[in-house]
């Protein structure tokens, strides 16, 4: 949801339906300054214009594009603009058990990673929350992501481990052949098939060419293009195939195969 705020500041902020995220809060700040508070999740930020001064437990640091910003629960903080002009932040708030609290001690004493990797990844798994929220998707970047942060925390961080094993693979590519609709958690699956998050994705790209949650659409793809060439209305397509309404399915249509549903249906 978008909502104004004071000074013709902007702020919009939701809760996406994944395990481990607790909101989404996307911001443009001109004046405001915020006083020290704390919060019971992780705060992971990205500056995406200008930049920001804080101070975590009484010690100050600076937030700006070039770096990522982690915040610890229940430490007090505060923040400010550092230059006039304002900046422009995206928020992730993460659950206490995504990183745990035993890592909280070392990111106070190290809240700020100059990594383009990890940045990159965070940058995705915003994309991938909004408009709409392909959970598949988003609960692949999300691991990731929580990956590359608890290699920070721990100081260990450390090259993609290999991933070969083609029977998970195929495991997990039956299942999304078999609930193309209706689709996958990867957390439960990855739990239930007793491996970490991470390495399924990982197995599933190096036996498949791509990432599952690609698949899962590139499958959805093609249901949406036979009940379209059966004549049922893009509109009805749509949720039938497993798209949230017609202009999900029409972005991903689009991307695909360079046209929209309605055209491809009229083309018959």
């Amino acid at each position: 949801m978008t909502a104004p705020a004071p000074h013709g500041e902007k702020v919009r902020a939701w809760r996406p339906p994944v395990p481990g995220l607790a909101e989404v809060f996307h911001a443009r700040f001109t004046d405001h300054v915020y006083p020290p508070h704390t919060h019971d999740t992780w705060t992971l930020l990205l500056v995406d214009d200008g930049a920001v001064r804080y101070d975590l437990d009484r010690h100050a640091h600076g937030a700006d594009p070039a770096a990522v910003t982690l915040l610890p629960p229940g430490v007090p903080h505060d923040g400010r603009s550092r230059f006039p002009g304002g900046f422009r932040k995206r928020v992730i708030y993460l659950d206490p058990g995504t990183l745990g609290t035993e890592r909280i001690g070392t990111a106070v004493d190290r809240p700020a990673f100059g990594d383009r990797l990890l940045r990159t990844r965070i940058d995705r798994l915003h994309t991938a929350l909004a408009p709409h929220t392909e959970l598949l998707e988003a609960e692949s970047r999300l691991a990731f992501v929580l990956e590359r942060l608890r290699q920070h925390l721990d100081r260990e961080i450390t090259a993609a481990p290999e991933a070969r094993d083609d029977a998970l693979a195929d495991r997990l590519r039956d299942l999304l052949d078999a609930r193309v609709v209706e689709g996958v958690s990867l957390e439960e699956t990855a739990a239930e098939f007793g491996v970490h998050p991470t390495h399924l994705v990982r197995a599933f790209g190096r036996a498949h060419g791509l990432p599952p949650h690609r698949y899962l659409v590139g499958r959805r793809i093609d249901r949406a293009r036979s009940l379209l060439l059966d004549g049922m209305p893009p509109a009805e397509v749509a949720t039938a195939a497993g798209f949230y309404d017609q202009a999900h399915l029409t972005r991903h249509f689009r991307r695909l195969l360079g046209t929209t549903p309605a055209a491809y249906a009229r083309s018959t």
